[in-house]
């Protein structure tokens, strides 16, 4: 959408200007809404793009959260080119969300100090949307439903999202009905507790690629792997600037800061579909 305004003067080139209330384009973006939503809490001047840089996050996260829902659903109904074509859209769309790290990236503990108290008990992993990030790849669990009790619509969600099949139960679930070795446990599994890898799913993936070199379960899987590698980037890159800004400190929240995030950047998302390549 261009940003551009011509010359009213240019006749037949001319813009449309005259509205008689606001703008389509307002209409449709609701750029003043998003715009006035930044109340920094500090006078410190680097404290509004730590602000919008974690809102930006915040609309990526809600974005790859509906393509993950719209590839589970296509996956429900066996059919192929729309889980990849939205699992594609994803990895996009995380590449962006990993580069919203830029702006915060380079901070000296200083810098982060500057407005760090401002932020209260506030922490990125009270984020709802993230949490359903997180449950759609499988890492479920009931007790980071607790920070959202206040907020009955956003707990409901939660819930919900807890107690729905994640990303890769729907695609063990599409393998399965291809006529792939899945356990039948797995299938039937309490889908609200954390995957667990299992050898006969790592042997479902290594038969695939090994057998398969342009099928369509090498194509899915290698779709998943993108998705499942920027997502490990995106827990590198938020542990290293959480590290340059804050070292080895208590986190906002009462986390254990860089001990929490090295414990999540070192978990594999889809974890067969890793350790099925040295059997390849």
């Amino acid at each position: 959408m261009s940003h551009d305004v011509e010359d009213p003067e240019a006749g037949s080139q001319a813009p449309h200007l005259d509205f008689a209330g606001t703008t389509p384009y307002e209409d449709y973006v609701q750029a003043d809404v998003l715009t006035h939503l930044q109340h920094t809490r500090s006078d410190d001047p680097g404290e509004l793009a730590f602000l919008v840089t974690t809102q930006v996050m915040e609309l990526w996260f809600t974005c790859i959260v509906h393509e993950w829902q719209t590839a589970a659903e296509s996956l429900r109904r066996d059919d192929l080119p729309p889980v990849l074509a939205a699992l594609k859209r994803s990895t996009y769309e995380l590449q962006a969300l990993n580069a919203s790290w830029e702006p915060l990236a380079h901070l000296t503990p200083g810098q982060f100090n500057a407005y760090r108290s401002s932020l209260g008990e506030g922490s990125g992993f009270q984020s709802a949307m993230y949490r359903r990030m997180e449950f759609m790849l499988g890492e479920k669990s009931a007790s980071m439903l607790v920070p959202h009790r206040g907020a009955p619509r956003v707990y409901a969600e939660l819930e919900k999202a807890l107690h729905e099949p994640s990303l890769y139960d729907e695609v063990l679930r599409h393998l399965a009905r291809r006529g792939e070795a899945v356990p039948a446990a797995l299938l039937t599994r309490d889908v609200s507790k954390p995957y667990e890898p299992q050898p006969e799913v790592e042997a479902v993936w290594a038969g695939a690629y090994a057998e398969q070199q342009g099928g369509e379960v090498v194509r899915l899987g290698e779709a998943l792997t993108e998705v499942a590698e920027l997502v490990w980037r995106w827990r590198n890159d938020h542990l290293v600037a959480t590290r340059r800004a804050m070292g080895s400190k208590v986190g906002t929240g009462g986390s254990a800061g860089v001990a929490w995030l090295e414990k999540r950047a070192a978990k594999n998302v889809f974890p067969e579909l890793w350790t099925a390549r040295s059997h390849v």
